[in-house]
């Protein structure tokens, strides 16, 4: 876990996001799209995806790390995350708050617009601009599957459709996404969503420090 920088004085005025590694990139864009200076990241692993379980203790140490760094506004960059309430539980100790939703998958697209699509895409495996850079490393070597093709049946059986949200736009992405779906055997499907929610999170938590 690394602070995107070191204060030389006090941190009491700004305000610390800690995110989920996933989506740092996006953090820092919306940060620069919304010209907010005070603002600080810092990241769990982006493998915590797959662990979900580990999210909420160590996000009650990064907490804990956070306020005797002197931060005062801190603020939550993950939805539940798989963690089945545990990691609100967490941030209900410390009095923070978090991104809205089940996962960024939900926040990406607007909590409003997932609403809608939800139950159609309970069959749906989802892509984002991370997980169409880092396949390879999250999917196809972990799982065993660039060395064995014939597994993707036993891990992606029961999916019908990759569904691309993207929050960016980007031809090699695409490109990535595409294969995917066909190496997967799924109907693939792009939306194009910027960072939705996200947005939105960080400048009301913005505003608020």
């Amino acid at each position: 876990m690394g602070s995107a920088r070191k204060q030389q004085s006090g941190n009491g005025g700004r305000l610390l996001v800690i995110a989920c590694g996933m989506i740092a990139r996006e953090v820092l864009a919306v940060k620069e799209q919304l010209t907010l200076d005070h603002l600080d990241l810092t990241c769990l692993p982006a493998e915590f995806h797959f662990y979900p379980d580990r999210i909420a203790p160590a996000m009650d140490k990064a907490i804990e790390k956070a306020k005797a760094e002197g931060y005062v506004s801190i603020f939550v960059g993950y939805a539940d995350c798989g963690t089945g309430g545990l990691l609100d539980r967490v941030l209900e100790k410390h009095g923070v708050e978090r991104m809205a939703g089940p996962h960024c998958f939900a926040f990406y697209q607007g909590m409003d617009a997932y609403a809608k699509v939800g139950d159609d895409d309970m069959m749906s495996f989802y892509m984002t601009d991370f997980l169409c850079r880092q396949f390879d490393a999250f999917f196809m070597k972990p799982l065993g599957l660039d060395k064995h093709p014939e597994l993707i049946k036993d891990y992606f059986g029961n999916y019908e459709k990759l569904i691309y949200i993207a929050q960016t736009d980007d031809p090699e992405l695409d490109k990535v996404a595409e294969k995917a779906a066909a190496l997967l055997g799924l109907t693939y499907e792009r939306r194009s969503t910027g960072y939705g929610d996200l947005t939105a999170g960080l400048a009301q938590a913005a505003a608020h420090a």
